[in-house]
């Protein structure tokens, strides 16, 4: 992100205001809303309402700043400010008296939120939840944080109340500077270098990101570690045709320090949202459907290079743990569980060491070593399973056999989930968000492609049709459905995501409706969020923000301008389009810059930046057993390749005039122009690899 200073001192203040004001006749709106987030503060004595047109025509008619409070219903700090904050009479008074207060979900309204959380990391370079901003009635930010304690808050809205009464003109000088460095950050002039992308400038951006790796426990240093499946994605890619062995160690070694640490749910499988510590022990409990849909992806392809029977049972339980706790009874899969239960953080899934040996017993001691229960390790006086090591390194330690460790495994994790289930359950999101759900599509395809398992393809075409059912409002996209009822409109992200998720399936179930669904999805994108100042897409069709939003950065989830570009690639070389062709190399080269500078940041990009520097296959299986070949070729790691098949004839360019009744054949194909034939997958790999090895420098 583009770093803009801004020299504007504001004082935390303990100020209260007098009591002379007369309090404005209006109540909490919340009550009405279907999101579980602005529910959880329908009760709040804080006069909230809900994100609208409405407020700002309040706001200039009162002559009021307006607050904006940014979350969503797993963030514990956003539970903590409430309690401490927002339930508190005395506070709501103040902000009642003299300020237009509005309530946002970030996970329906993620423009709003993307808008806002870009302005606070300008004023103060950092950001996170609860987002918590105050603006003027035209929507410009003039003081933006996160977290306070009940006295902070207390002083900053009497000082903004102060400034902006007293000094509007100062007051509107610093906004106005905000906003202009917000539409900045949203702005991208076209590619001045439009040189081919070389195989030397993915590594050379690699090169500096690897300073910040951690070597020993994996993904960056830092305090706190996300799990980021874009980053490790493109490293797997990357170090696959380049043969960097230190990257392919890297991955490796994140992805096994993830799966047995106490970020992933030993017991109960699935992904918490990130590490507290550099050791992936401690997680924040919440878990959110996005993290888990893509690790479900990750886990599967990396298992494809490295066919660990540990990575498909982390694929497993995940898949497992979303089909049990996050799937709604009519089809979708729920946005996140809570962090919280019982007022407690954490509450539902740690353990006092007494609670374990009543539960386990006999079995507690070999629990407790392979899973570390010791008091140096013990969270605020409880435990959070993690494991130390592989269970190859512990069977050779004297840990018995590797079917009796699963026999134990499978014993202690029955016992634990039947004693968890009598605990106070987190909160459940209720929330179908189609991107997010979009994205578990793509998942399930990755993992049926790499294990086989037919689990995996029905879930995921069961989970299409149920967004094609119920996330449609005639030919409109909706992003967010409660309870079947549709919400707002759709974002580029929804668009991209659930275009990706039609794709992959097309690739992997043969069937054609899903290829039309993806090029009809493309085609809608174009056409709802297209830029005039770009060749990128807007996030949002229409917006009633200070700026319009061009994202490009990967977070947690990848650019959908990112996915759009590889989308444009993949039916470019099926189709034979240039025009797609040519759309996704100019998208590229207008990111080839920022993620020169900071490719961890952009490695969505980055994936396609091997595609368009390294050879990209078009590879058609064609004939009476494609499926089962194609099938069979797809277990291999096989990145830069589009890999697709028919059982019929079709007139499609790829298998025009390719398909014969008595023999199945693989056609290996660059830039349209295809090696001889070949029957096995074995040989067409051979050609892949042939290939590749005469372009690595």
């Amino acid at each position: 992100m583009r770093r803009i200073s801004f020299l504007f001192p504001v004082f935390i203040l303990v100020l209260l205001m007098g009591s002379g004001c007369a309090e404005v006749p209006r109540r909490n709106l919340l009550g009405e809303e279907t999101s579980p987030y602005l529910l959880q503060h329908a009760e709040n004595p804080v006069h909230w309402q809900p994100w609208s047109d409405a407020i700002w025509e309040m706001a200039r008619k009162e002559d009021k700043l307006v607050l904006i409070s940014i979350g969503y219903s797993s963030c514990h700090w956003c539970h903590v400010m409430e309690e401490e904050t927002f339930e508190d009479d005395s506070v709501a008074q103040l902000m009642n008296q003299r300020f237009i207060n509005v309530k946002v979900d970030r996970e329906e309204r993620p423009d709003v939120d993307q808008v806002y959380m870009t302005a606070v990391q300008l004023m103060t370079g950092r950001g996170g939840w609860p987002l918590n901003v105050l603006v003027l009635p035209d929507g410009k930010p003039l003081y933006g944080g996160t977290y306070h304690t009940r006295e902070q808050w207390m002083g900053v809205l009497a000082e903004m109340d102060r400034l902006y009464r007293e000094d509007p003109a100062r007051a509107r000088e610093y906004a106005d500077k905000v906003a202009q460095g917000v539409a900045q950050t949203n702005s991208l002039v076209p590619a001045a270098d439009t040189r081919p992308v070389r195989p030397a400038e993915v590594t050379t951006a690699v090169l500096g990101w690897k300073a910040s790796w951690d070597p020993e426990w994996g993904g960056n240093t830092g305090q706190q570690k996300f799990m980021m499946p874009a980053n490790m994605n493109f490293l797997l890619d990357y170090a696959f045709l380049s043969a960097d062995s230190l990257a392919l160690t890297h991955v490796r070694n994140t992805l096994d320090r993830m799966a047995r640490g106490g970020v992933f749910d030993q017991v109960g499988g699935g992904f918490f949202r990130y590490s507290t510590d550099p050791e992936w022990r401690i997680p924040h409990f919440e878990k959110m459907l996005y993290d888990n849909a893509q690790l479900l992806g990750l886990y599967s392809r990396a298992f494809k290079w490295f066919p660990s029977g540990e990575y498909r049972e982390t694929a497993g339980r995940i898949f497992e743990f979303l089909q049990r706790e996050m799937k709604s009874p009519d089809g979708g899969y729920y946005a996140a569980m809570d962090a919280d239960s019982d007022g407690e953080e954490g509450a539902f899934y740690t353990w006092e060491e007494q609670e374990l040996k009543t539960l386990l017993g006999e079995a507690f001691p070999d629990f407790a070593t392979y899973y570390e229960i010791r008091p140096e390790t013990a969270w605020e006086g409880n435990y959070v399973p993690f494991r130390p090591v592989s269970d190859s390194v512990y069977v050779s330690s004297g840990g018995g056999t590797p079917e009796a460790l699963k026999e134990q495994q499978a014993g202690w994790r029955k016992v634990l989930m039947e004693a968890r289930g009598q605990r106070q359950r987190p909160g459940i999101d209720n929330k179908v968000l189609t991107s997010w759900n979009a994205l578990l599509i793509s998942g399930l395809a990755e993992a049926y492609e790499a294990f086989g398992e037919v689990r995996y393809l029905d879930a995921g075409e069961e989970l299409f049709a149920y967004l094609l059912q119920h996330q449609f409002q005639g030919e409109a996209l909706r992003h967010s459905s409660v309870s079947g009822v549709a919400g707002g409109e759709g974002f580029l992200e929804d668009y991209a995501f659930l275009a990706e998720a039609a794709m992959r399936l097309y690739e992997v179930s043969g069937k054609p409706g899903y290829l039309e669904n993806a090029e009809r999805l493309v085609l809608q994108a174009e056409e709802r969020f297209a830029s005039e100042e770009s060749r990128l897409l807007r996030y949002t069709e229409t917006t009633d923000l200070i700026s319009p939003i061009l994202k490009t950065d990967d977070g947690v989830i990848p650019s959908a301008n990112a996915v759009m570009a590889g989308l444009y690639l993949k039916l470019g070389h099926f189709y034979y389009k240039p025009a797609y062709l040519e759309r996704s190399r100019t998208m590229v080269l207008a990111l080839r810059e920022r993620f020169g500078q900071a490719p961890q940041n952009y490695s969505a990009w980055g994936r396609l930046m091997l595609a368009h520097s390294w050879p990209y296959f078009e590879v058609a299986v064609a004939g009476p057993q494609a499926r089962e070949l194609r099938m069979a070729l797809g277990k291999e790691f096989l990145p830069n390749a589009l890999l697709v098949f028919t059982t019929s004839p079709s007139d499609l360019p790829l298998y025009a005039n390719r398909h014969e009744e008595e023999a199945t054949y693989f056609y290996v194909c660059r830039d349209h122009s295809c090696r001889f034939p070949v029957e096995t997958p074995q040989e067409a790999m051979a050609q892949i690899q042939e290939d590749l090895l005469a372009e690595r420098p």
